[in-house]
């Protein structure tokens, strides 16, 4: 693949690199290779193995970018082939900002759409770390605050010709990350993540850009995801409230993308990494020339 500058950089945003800060949670999972493929360009070579590749999500909330506050879910279909390295696929990004959804797709070229994102925030009880925490707790010596902690459920509803469409309900089982906290957070890291976009109906370029990205990050228990049936069980008081899976989109109505992002959200995670202290820069887009390659 060979890559050319591209002058389509101008937006509302303000000349490149942007910068965003706040936190995020980057979770990996196993997706079945021909569920990525309805997402990644014919000409593209995907990378896989044993009929899966690497996808997941990217869940951010920025307190600080050039569309100020909003957050946003990256759905990432799987790993595409850049020699040497691979570069990620977005399947589908949602943004709660108009301004992010435009510049997302006409200046990068990204499957952009609004949406809303409700949050909830319980207290959940945490479970003794020992014996003596937990003979505290019995006699009453240990605090509430220490016996509790907060976490979030997170509900993603598309936006879409005024129609509101549920796409998933996202649990984080860690803690909600709090900026002052003491707890440790993990070491302070810097690391690129180089992602394909484009190839839609705002922008027909094959595009490349990079998240260029300093935070501290640390691992965490996988979010459990729900998808819509589920959601609308849960809302009915159903008995029958179970989460969609893969196999079960058959009920959903064929033909959209739509569906077959919410089956990468709802496929097998294998890590999660919390990212606190936030500080991504996001490299204006390149235009890339590909040649005729098969999938691998």
């Amino acid at each position: 693949m060979e890559v050319k500058n591209t002058n389509s950089t101008q937006s509302a945003y303000g000349e490149p690199p942007w910068i965003f800060k706040g936190s995020a949670l980057y979770q990996l999972h196993l997706v079945k290779a021909e569920t990525a493929r309805t997402f990644v360009p014919k000409d593209c070579r995907l990378v896989e193995a044993f009929g899966y590749t690497l996808g997941g999500f990217f869940l951010a909330s920025y307190d600080d970018s050039p569309a100020g506050f909003f957050d946003e879910l990256v759905v990432i279909a799987g790993l595409v082939w850049n020699p040497p390295t691979s570069c990620a696929w977005a399947a589908r990004v949602l943004v709660d900002s108009d301004e992010a959804c435009l510049h997302g797709r006409k200046v990068v070229g990204l499957p952009s759409q609004v949406a809303r994102f409700s949050k909830k925030i319980t207290a959940l009880p945490q479970t003794p770390k020992s014996k003596t925490s937990s003979v505290l707790s019995t006699v009453g010596l240990r605090t509430s605050s220490a016996s509790y902690r907060n976490h979030m459920d997170i509900e993603v509803t598309e936006i879409k010709k005024q129609r509101a469409i549920n796409i998933c309900n996202i649990n984080l089982n860690t803690a909600v990350p709090q900026q002052e906290s003491k707890e440790w957070m993990g070491p302070l890291i810097k690391m690129s993540l180089p992602n394909f976009s484009g190839r839609t109906k705002y922008n027909s370029d094959l595009l490349k850009y990079s998240c260029q990205i300093e935070c501290r990050v640390r691992p965490v228990r996988p979010a459990k995801v729900l998808g819509p049936f589920a959601l609308d069980a849960d809302k009915e008081n159903s008995s029958e409230n179970q989460s969609l899976n893969v196999e079960s989109l058959g009920r959903v109505p064929t033909g959209t993308k739509r569906n077959f992002s919410i089956s990468v959200m709802l496929s097998k995670p294998i890590l999660a990494l919390e990212f606190n202290h936030l500080k991504m820069k996001v490299e204006a887009p390149t235009t890339v020339t590909t040649r005729s390659q098969n999938t691998i």
